[in-house]
């Protein structure tokens, strides 16, 4: 089980890809969660259906979508290369951008039905004395629906983790720079010499997988005993 050096760096980087995913998704997903739990407004079942998209379309599809959109000739991507000198094709932090996007459906289906379990009395108890809709959000919904938080953190990580379609039609396959460890493990199969390295990278994978479900598994089951506190 001794990674090579190329090996390291694929892992380390999928790591930096899959935590920065989660992170950047995380205010945006709580938002667009809250949204479709407790908001009503024309064209909510569309914007659920654009949110869980990347569930239902092939890989390729959404990368090949984020590379007219972010490329660099694409409307996004010309605009911020132009204006903030960030560019995200080719890069490492496309391929993070492709795995959130793969990742937050998970992340925001995993809030909503937090956010959804909660008692109405509870947040309308605490507007009764006297706390607006930002604290009511701040101080009761979010303490509440934080177990759901954390297990869409882990479903989107461990689903930015694996990802490799998305990923290798947006930004390649760039040793040191986008090759996370599903490009490795594929670039690996590839060479007649390679199989001893995809072996290692494929157990690699399927530990860190692995060890993400069965935390987000203990993380609902924590909550539900929380939340049975207060029924």
């Amino acid at each position: 089980m001794d990674l090579s050096p190329e090996e390291l760096t694929a892992v380390h980087l999928s790591l930096r890809i899959a935590v920065v995913a989660t992170l950047a998704s995380l205010p945006l997903g709580v938002l667009v969660a809250y949204g479709l739990a407790r908001w009503r407004f024309p064209g909510k079942v569309l914007i659920d259906g654009l949110v869980h998209l990347p569930l239902v379309l092939p890989p390729v599809v959404t990368g090949y979508v984020l590379l007219l959109l972010f490329g660099r000739r694409g409307p996004i991507g010309a605009f911020l290369a132009e204006t903030f000198g960030i560019v995200f094709s080719f890069r490492w932090t496309g391929a993070a951008l492709a795995c959130a996007v793969m990742g937050f459906p998970l992340m925001v289906r995993a809030i909503r039905l937090s956010i959804e379990a909660i008692d109405r009395r509870l947040e309308d108890a605490a507007g009764t004395l006297g706390a607006n809709r930002g604290w009511t959000f701040a101080l009761v919904t979010l303490p509440l629906a934080l177990p759901g938080l954390m297990v869409g953190s882990i479903l989107c990580f461990a689903k930015a983790l694996g990802e490799f379609g998305a990923t290798i039609t947006f930004v390649s396959n760039i040793p040191g720079e986008t090759q996370t460890i599903s490009a490795a493990i594929y670039t690996l199969t590839q060479s007649p010499t390679g199989d001893a390295g995809a072996l290692r990278l494929t157990l690699v994978s399927i530990v860190i997988a692995l060890v993400a479900l069965v935390l987000s598994e203990v993380v609902q089951r924590l909550a539900n005993r929380k939340l049975a506190q207060f029924e």
